[in-house]
């Protein structure tokens, strides 16, 4: 008898931190069946010789709530071996929602996420309430992979508390109320609670969000509500309350099943290190997530990342560059008086940061060209500055050279966090560290980090040797997983879901970012597509071959219970 799809002759790395093995996989349904020499033929066969087979990559950290809903396909992560996304990050979620309070939390996703309002409004069906409701919302929209949710700080608080949520300290009957909803919220699907206590993360009127300044009480009598159910409490914790905050998470770890926490930078990771080793011995189950690379913006004459363009610190010129098209950037680039008023707007006077001031004073130092080729360059040593010493020019001067020399089409790279690479090299050789922090569906028109699975392979692995290429595997496959308890994931094990890729470790490269208008009411957002996927299978189906997306939405709404 037949099996629906063999794989034949792949090189298994089977997800568990096992050597991998020389074997076929057959699939029914959606499961695999065996694993081994498969005699019986399959409807459709897939030739891996000489590629490897892995488990399909779990992305632990996505803002996939809003996109979802027009892009189905779930791209840029889709493009990259993706199989399970886990949505609602970071506090901010659109559920639970009463109707007068969209309006509220799309506000909200758009200066926290840079999602626009206008399509969050407007894409979305809204025809839910409670979480329960939402993921069947998101169920009925068939998306091309699985994805699982947390519910946010955010829209619970704003839920019970209305406007006092911003600012007050929630009252014990607050508590109560928040702790009932967010247990309700994880008996209905959700994965567990996401908080946010990073006080740069705003409203549009520029305060905090909901929940930032949260009492240690409120946090942990939630993760007392939904420990019970298996749900996991997420933390994004800022950099002025380190102690407080890893106390917030160890005691999340405490009462509910386990502790996640975004992100863990290289910066001070030796502390960091500590006390998360800590808690391990105490028998907490704590892991961070962390961008592969140096985390940050992308910075072009197409986009609105652009020197002296940042809120207090903008400057005449640049702000009128900034309101023309992209034809008009260009043509006032090449006009050489306004070119001249460009770079003196940017020159460092008496005591005053220079051209990307969100990057600290020396911010040249941490933008580096991405190259013209096909492949972007993410490990330069030369900065723009460091080519500026070279030359005789300011970095400024540098930056508008080459935008001018590409007509318009060069992007560069803004490293705001892990910008010291060695010592993020040891940041995620740490068994608490899952890779990951792509950041999916957020900030989509000045960032672009969906990649990261593919840079995990084919830097931290096949370039620079850190990871083994098991280790790679099971740090994206069966370490997520157990965060979620995804019992039928994660692993290449007969019997569990056929959550598959294939690929060519020699040919695994990210695409350079490419900037579409994809998004409703023609909104921008960089995306980024791979090569080197021989196919990618979610749930027995193949959603993508040949670096292809097949159009095929086979992807299920995971929820917690299940």
């Amino acid at each position: 008898m037949g099996h629906d799809i063999v794989i034949r002759g792949g090189n298994i790395v089977d997800g568990t931190g096992n050597k991998p093995f020389h074997a076929d996989i057959a699939i029914d349904g959606d499961q695999i069946t065996a694993i081994g020499k498969v005699g019986s033929k399959g409807k459709r066969e897939l030739n891996a010789e000489g590629l490897q087979v892995s488990p399909g990559f779990i992305d632990l950290h996505t803002h996939m709530d809003a996109q979802i809903a027009w892009d189905p396909l779930v791209t840029s992560i889709s493009w990259h071996g993706v199989t399970t996304a886990l949505l609602g990050n970071c506090g901010v979620t659109f559920a639970p929602c009463k109707s007068s309070d969209r309006n509220y939390l799309a506000a909200m996703m758009e200066t926290v996420e840079d999602i626009p309002r206008e399509a969050i409004i407007g894409g979305l069906p809204w025809n839910w309430e409670h979480y329960g409701d939402y993921l069947n919302s998101i169920e009925n929209l068939g998306p091309s992979i699985n994805v699982a949710g947390l519910v946010g700080h955010c829209a619970t608080r704003y839920y019970v508390m209305g406007e006092r949520s911003v600012e007050e300290l929630a009252t014990a009957d607050d508590i109560r109320q928040i702790a009932g909803l967010a247990e309700r919220s994880v008996k209905e699907g959700a994965f567990g609670f996401s908080t946010n206590r990073l006080p740069e993360h705003v409203l549009p009127d520029g305060r905090s969000i909901p929940g930032t300044f949260a009492a240690p009480e409120e946090l942990e009598a939630i993760a007392k509500a939904i420990g019970p159910h298996g749900g996991i409490m997420q933390t994004v914790f800022g950099p002025k309350g380190f102690e407080v905050d890893m106390e917030i998470i160890a005691n999340g770890a405490r009462h509910a099943r386990a502790a996640l926490f975004s992100t863990a930078v290289e910066v001070g990771n030796d502390r960091t290190n500590k006390k998360v080793r800590e808690m391990r011995e105490e028998g907490l189950d704590v892991t961070s997530v962390t961008s592969v690379r140096g985390g940050g913006s992308v910075s072009s004459l197409m986009n609105n990342v652009m020197p002296n363009t940042r809120g207090p610190y903008s400057s005449p010129a640049w702000t009128e560059l900034k309101n023309l098209c992209f034809a008009d950037r260009l043509l006032k680039i090449r006009d050489s008086a306004f070119r001249t008023q460009l770079v003196n707007e940017v020159k460092i006077k008496d005591g005053e940061p220079s051209g990307y001031p969100f990057l600290g004073k020396d911010g040249f130092k941490h933008v580096f060209y991405m190259g013209n080729g096909d492949r972007p360059t993410y490990i330069e040593t030369q900065s723009l500055k460091d080519i500026a010493n070279n030359s005789g020019e300011h970095p400024v001067e540098v930056w508008l050279r080459i935008i001018d020399e590409t007509d318009g089409k060069a992007l560069f790279h803004n490293r705001a966090f892990n910008r010291d690479l060695e010592a993020l090299e040891e940041l995620i050789s740490y068994e608490w560290v899952s890779p990951g922090l792509g950041d999916g569906g957020a900030h989509v028109g000045i960032m672009i980090d969906s990649g990261w699975s593919t840079f995990v392979l084919s830097h931290w692995h096949r370039d620079r040797g850190t990871y083994s290429l098991e280790e790679a595997i099971r740090k994206i496959t069966s370490m997520p997983a157990r965060v979620l308890n995804l019992k039928d994931r994660g692993s290449l094990t007969v019997g569990k879901r056929a959550d598959i890729n294939i690929f060519d470790i020699d040919k695994l490269e990210e695409c350079m970012p490419e900037l579409v208008h994809d998004f409703p009411f023609g909104a921008s957002r960089f995306i980024q597509r791979a090569v080197g996927y021989k196919a990618t299978l979610v749930n027995g189906k193949i959603i993508l071959e040949d670096d292809e997306l097949t159009g095929i939405r086979a992807g299920n709404v995971l929820r917690s219970y299940n």
